[in-house]
């Protein structure tokens, strides 16, 4: 059950990554996504980009492992890692031009990620043991 919760959360999470560029652009993740997946079925090559690609298809993981009847921790973990090169490297942008809001909306989507990575630590040792 916390391994459910917690890519629930994950997931939630990095939807609320915000964004900053130019003098005047500004979007949620979330607005991104919603714009990536209406582009994915009229203009496939235009989305077809590592950078965009490999967070959708993390989360993708991330929600199949909420309807699984023991969450995969392998789809698990290989969701946070996807989702979480996007995400750290928007941190990582934030923290460098001190963008306390990119750093903000970011930062939950951090902790979660580490703290879902200790709970597979720990039920992995359960299980060895």
């Amino acid at each position: 059950m916390k391994t459910r919760i917690l890519n629930l959360l994950l997931i939630l999470s990095s939807l609320m990554a915000y964004l900053e560029w130019g003098t005047d652009q500004k979007m949620f993740l979330a607005q991104g996504e919603m714009e990536i997946l209406a582009k994915l079925f009229s203009d496939p090559l235009s989305v077809a980009h590592p950078f965009v690609l490999l967070p959708l298809a993390g989360q993708i993981l991330l929600l199949i492992t909420l309807f699984q009847n023991k969450p995969s921790r392998l789809l698990s973990l290989l969701g946070v890692a996807s989702v979480g090169i996007l995400l750290l490297f928007i941190f990582l942008i934030g923290t460098v031009s001190l963008n306390v809001k990119i750093m903000l909306c970011s930062l939950p989507f951090v902790v979660l990620a580490i703290i879902s990575i200790r709970h597979h630590r720990k039920s992995r040792r359960k299980g060895q043991g």
